[in-house]
């Protein structure tokens, strides 16, 4: 008998044999970064995906990038050996958000694994919030900022969710920057500071409320990431990415998108999710060592414990005392 249509309430799912198998994940916000790489990894393990994006082959969002587009990000998912479907969707568009539901219910029946990784405000940083107060920011990107990285999770979890208990082991991934712990300290802008705090919040609150499903709902951050909006401000790419280095020495413990998303994967297929994580906070580097992951490169770098110790507490280190 098909896995999926055995596990499932609609039609069979690719069955690739790897961890996921015959397991159905939505990653909401996977056109580029951490969020094209989630979804790779999690067809790599062999999920069917289902990704949304607002940047498609035919129109750019307001983030103003046309290298990557969403059709993209399901070919790669499928190149990888899972099953990827593409959905353009802008999920601060309730309507729109329903008809994925209405499709992936349609199409599979049920929703194993929910990855929550809607931003695209970085526009917005350098002239609107790095470095001014609240008052300085001017107030429609502020409230932007917090549509973008509040309102459109929150839509997409009210909306998501009644499909995603259907699963045996429901999994909510919230998706930020910084953890718990790290982002006691002000994220510079109030505004920002919401944003990135909000999602931390959610999955707390929605462990409480998927416990009784024997679901997991998890915030995830990566450390200093090398997207490919990150590369490009430093005019590298992934090959010689270093060499951005003399620019900020920092950079020198970047990770690439793939470290937080190997280490979700590996989660996602951690039969004890729910005991270690639900309500939690974590990191890539956490993760990574729970699970034995590595970068792509074969690091395993702790940007966060980097900058607490080194560039807030004084402590004496370099970048590759952290890989």
């Amino acid at each position: 008998m098909d896995k999926g249509r055995d596990r499932g309430r609609g039609i069979s799912t690719q069955e690739t044999g790897g961890p996921l198998a015959g397991r159905i994940a939505l990653v909401a916000g996977a056109t580029r970064g951490a969020g094209r790489a989630l979804a790779v990894e999690l067809g790599r393990a062999g999920a069917t995906v289902y990704v949304t994006g607002r940047t498609t082959r035919e129109r750019a969002s307001e983030v103003g990038r046309t290298t990557e587009t969403i059709e993209e990000t399901g070919e790669l998912v499928t190149a990888a050996g899972g099953t990827g479907i593409a959905v353009p969707t802008d999920h601060l568009e309730p309507d729109r958000v329903r008809a994925l539901v209405e499709r992936i219910g349609r199409e599979q029946g049920r929703l194993d694994i929910l990855v929550n990784d809607l931003w695209g405000g970085e526009h917005l940083l350098v002239g609107s919030v790095f470095g001014k107060k609240s008052w300085e920011t001017p107030l429609a990107d502020g409230l932007r900022i917090l549509d973008l990285g509040v309102r459109s999770h929150l839509i997409t979890a009210a909306l998501v969710l009644p499909l995603l208990v259907r699963s045996d082991a429901p999994l909510h991934v919230e998706v930020t920057d910084g953890t718990a712990v790290t982002n006691r300290r002000y994220r510079e802008n109030l505004y920002y500071d919401l944003a990135k705090n909000a999602p931390i919040r959610i999955a707390f609150g929605l462990g409480q409320e998927l416990a009784e499903y024997g679901g997991t709902a998890v915030a995830v951050t990566p450390g200093f990431l090398r997207s490919e909006q990150m590369l490009a401000h430093f005019g590298v790419t992934e090959e010689n990415w270093r060499d951005a280095v003399a620019q900020d020495p920092h950079f020198a413990v970047a990770e690439s998108p793939h470290y937080l998303a190997r280490a979700v994967a590996a989660l996602a297929a951690d039969p004890d999710r729910a005991a270690r994580w639900n309500g939690r906070s974590t990191s890539s580097a956490e993760l990574a060592r729970i699970y034995g992951v590595r970068d792509v490169d074969g690091s395993r770098p702790d940007a966060l414990a980097y900058f607490e110790d080194v560039l807030y507490g004084g402590k004496d280190g370099t970048p590759d005392d952290y890989r």
